[in-house]
């Protein structure tokens, strides 16, 4: 195929209106970037239309339409099917476009979508998303890159309505490592602090009066600070994620084990039972976003 040519962005796609990608469309729309939808369920392409984004019939139209495509789907199974299958991305991707792969999968699946697209003269990044929903939807959003850096500068005006901060981190993958590192330490530090606090609640204190002495001393973190707030959906898929990755590098993850099987008995409920009768007096401090 011919070099392709690339131009600066014009148009965005955005396929998955989940808890991530519905904000993020409303954000680029009202930032007046040709914004093109797509998502099997009807009710949230109309709140996507609502905030001014395009319907796309399919995904070979979103992508015909659009200088960038950022693919929000769960798995690295959907990611393959959205990017490669026939009805796909890439087959009707415009040469010179750039696909950012926003999901948390592998980098193997990152590779083996830059694999097919190379031929058809598609960029693609992995720009892993950190900072949750309450992220998201403040436009927050810290993101986590990895590939060729002029393909990121070139797709930096996009990103910028919907995100806070973008971290090239290296070649390709390296932007799933660093989700990873990312789920790793926030899903040890939540189990660990549910644990501690029970124990102190065990022994007589209780936990929000224990968590305002907390966040003024070194054990401070947002995870602490705003831990009743979370949803608690990714734990299972981020450590298996993890410690698949771990198991392909040849490193012993311990923690990350103990963090699997306590997470296992950590619930919402759980969370907030641990504040109840008393969390109104000792509530958490301000802090930012999440990242998870």
């Amino acid at each position: 195929m011919p070099h392709a040519q690339h131009t600066a962005p014009r148009s965005v796609g955005l396929v998955g209106l989940g808890a991530m990608g519905l904000p993020a469309a409303g954000f680029l729309a009202r930032a007046d970037v040709e914004t093109h939808v797509y998502d099997p369920d009807g009710t949230v392409m109309e709140r996507a239309v609502a905030e001014g984004a395009r319907p796309s019939a399919s995904i070979a139209d979103l992508a015909a339409a659009s200088d960038v495509v950022l693919v929000m789907v769960p798995s690295d199974e959907d990611v393959l099917d959205v990017c490669c299958s026939a009805t796909g991305v890439l087959p009707s991707a415009r040469p010179g476009a750039t696909v950012l792969i926003c999901s948390s999968v592998t980098p193997d699946t990152c590779r083996e979508v830059a694999a097919q697209a190379a031929p058809r003269g598609v960029d693609v990044l992995d720009a892993a998303l950190t900072g949750g929903v309450r992220g998201a939807e403040s436009g927050a959003i810290n993101l986590l890159v990895g590939g060729d850096a002029t393909a990121l500068e070139r797709v930096r005006p996009v990103l910028a309505p919907w995100t806070r901060t973008v971290h090239h981190l290296g070649e390709l993958g390296a932007g799933q490592v660093g989700k990873t590192v990312n789920n790793l330490c926030h899903w040890g530090q939540l189990s660990a602090v549910v644990e501690a606090l029970r124990l102190g609640r065990d022994l007589g204190v209780h936990p929000a009066r224990l968590r305002a002495a907390l966040l003024d001393g070194p054990a401070a973190s947002r995870t602490l600070a705003e831990m009743e707030l979370m949803r608690l959906t990714w734990h299972r898929k981020d450590l298996a994620n993890a410690l698949r990755m771990a198991d392909g590098a040849g490193r012993d993850m311990p923690v990350a084990r103990t963090a699997r099987e306590a997470m296992e008995h950590i619930t919402v409920a759980d969370i907030a039972g641990l504040y109840a009768d008393g969390a109104e007096d000792h509530g958490p401090a301000a802090a930012g976003p999440v990242a998870s």
